[in-house]
C-alpha cells in the first residue's frame, strides 16, 4: 500500500470520527470566545473624583479657574490613551468623596486647593516661590488608586507647565516593541490559543494511530509489506492538515472579535505545520502505550494538561533557565514544544519579527520532534508494528 493510499484511508477514517474531529477544531475558537468574553468583562476603568475648590481669579475682567481647566485637560488625555480608561467626576466636597472611596465606588479622591489658579498666574509671571496644593487621597493598598495616581499626578504636572509657559527638565520618550502600544490584554493571549489549538491533535492523532490497532486493521497493513513510515506519515499528514485548519479557524475566530497582529501569516503557519508535527510525534508515544481509543482518553488527559497550562498556552507562564544553548535559555517546560512555538508567534505576530529571528525556537521545536517521533515510533513499532 502506497502512502497515498494510507492518507485517503486515514481522511476517511478521520471524517467518521466526526465528534473527535468536531472537538479538535472547535476548541480553539471556543477558547477564543472564552478569554474574550473574559477579558471584556474584565477591562480595568478607573474612576477619579475631583473636588475643585479653585476659587479662581480674575484677568482682564474675566474669570479665570484653572480649576475647571484641568477638568477638562483631564478629559481630553482620557481620549488620546483610549484603551485605558480614566473617568474623572467632579464632585461637590470633600466628604462625599471620601464616603464613595470607602464603599469602593471610586479609586482616588483629588482635592484641588482654593489657591490653584493664583498659584499658577503668579509662576506665569516667573514668581518662582510660588506653589500650589493638589491633595491625593485613596487606599494606598490599592493597586487602582496607585495607577490612578500616578496617571493623575502626570496629567497635574503636564498641566501646569503648560498653563505656565515653563519646559520640562528631563523629556522621556517611550518607543513600543512591535504593536505593544496598542496591544489589548485580548491580543496577548490569542498566541498561546492558537497553539491550544494544535494541542488538542493530541487525541486525533493518538485516536486515528491506536484505532488501526484496537480495528484490527493493522494486521492487513502488516501482511501488505505496508513500511513503517509511510503508515506513519499517511495518518500525520492527514492530521497536520486537521491542525492547519483548526489554527485558521482559530485565528479567524480572533479577527473576528477584534484580534490585531502584524508579521507574515505564512510564518505564522510555518510556525503552525511545525508546532502540528510535534504534537503528532508526541501523539504517537501516546498510541504506542495504548490499545484502544478509550485508554487515549483516559491517559492522553495528563499530557495534554501538562501541554496546555504548563506551556504558557492556556496562562502565561515563566520559569528559570536551567542553562542555555548559544545564549537561548532552556527551562523544564522547554521540553514541550508548545513553549517555544508560543514564543516565535509571540515574536512574529506581536513583535513583528522576521524569521532569523526565530531560529532558535524553530530549531527547539524540530529537535524535539524528531526525539518524540524516534522514540514514539520505536515504541509503537516494537508493540503494534511487529509480526509476531
Amino acid at each position: 500500500m502506497k502512502i497515498s493510499g494510507v492518507i485517503v484511508k486515514s481522511f476517511r477514517e478521520q471524517v467518521r470520527s466526526f465528534w473527535v474531529l468536531l472537538l479538535s477544531l472547535s476548541m480553539g475558537p471556543f477558547f477564543i470566545f472564552v478569554y474574550f468574553l473574559i477579558m471584556e468583562s474584565s477591562k480595568p476603568q478607573y474612576n477619579i473624583l475631583v473636588v475643585n475648590g479653585d476659587s479662581g481669579i480674575l484677568e482682564n475682567e474675566q474669570p479665570l479657574n484653572y480649576g475647571k481647566e484641568l477638568l477638562r485637560y483631564f478629559s481630553a488625555a482620557n481620549l488620546e490613551i483610549g484603551s485605558t480608561p480614566f473617568v474623572t467626576t467632579e464632585i461637590g466636597d470633600r466628604n462625599t468623596g471620601i464616603e464613595k472611596l470607602k464603599n469602593k465606588h471610586a479609586d482616588a479622591l483629588i482635592i484641588i486647593s482654593g489657591s490653584f489658579t493664583q498659584s499658577l498666574d503668579a509662576r506665569k509671571h516667573h514668581d518662582s516661590l510660588a506653589l500650589t496644593g493638589i491633595e491625593f487621597i485613596g487606599d494606598l493598598t490599592s493597586s487602582n488608586y496607585l495607577i490612578s495616581a500616578v496617571w493623575a499626578n502626570e496629567m497635574v504636572n503636564a498641566f501646569a507647565l503648560l498653563t505656565t509657559h515653563s519646559k520640562r527638565i528631563v523629556e522621556v520618550t517611550e518607543t513600543p516593541l512591535g504593536i505593544s502600544a496598542s496591544i489589548s490584554g485580548f491580543d496577548m493571549i490569542v498566541p498561546g490559543i492558537l497553539i491550544v489549538s494544535l494541542i488538542m491533535l493530541m487525541f486525533t492523532a493518538s485516536i486515528a494511530f491506536v484505532a488501526e490497532v484496537e480495528n484490527k486493521t493493522i494486521l492487513r497493513l502488516k501482511l501488505s509489506k505496508l513500511s513503517t513510515f509511510e503508515f506513519l506519515g499517511g495518518i500525520g499528514f492527514v492530521q497536520m492538515m486537521v491542525g492547519i485548519i483548526s489554527v485558521i479557524l482559530t485565528l479567524f475566530t480572533a479577527i473576528v472579535l477584534g484580534f490585531h497582529y502584524q508579521g507574515s501569516l505564512i510564518l505564522m503557519l510555518i510556525i503552525a505545520g511545525l508546532t502540528s508535527l510535534s504534537i503528532i510525534s508526541f501523539s504517537l508515544i501516546i498510541a504506542a502505550v495504548t490499545k484502544s481509543a478509550n485508554e487515549v482518553l483516559v491517559v492522553g488527559n495528563f499530557p495534554m494538561f501538562l501541554f496546555m497550562f504548563f506551556t504558557g498556552a492556556a496562562f502565561p507562564l515563566k520559569s528559570d533557565a536551567l542553562f542555555t544553548v548559544a545564549g537561548y535559555p532552556v527551562t523544564l517546560q522547554g521540553l514541550m514544544t508548545p513553549t517555544h512555538a508560543i514564543s516565535a508567534l509571540n515574536k512574529t505576530l506581536i513583535m513583528n519579527m522576521d524569521v532569523t529571528r526565530i531560529i532558535p525556537e524553530m530549531i527547539a521545536i524540530i529537535v524535539l520532534t524528531i526525539f518524540y517521533f524516534i522514540i514514539g515510533g520505536i515504541i509503537f513499532k516494537q508493540r503494534h508494528l511487529k509480526l509476531t
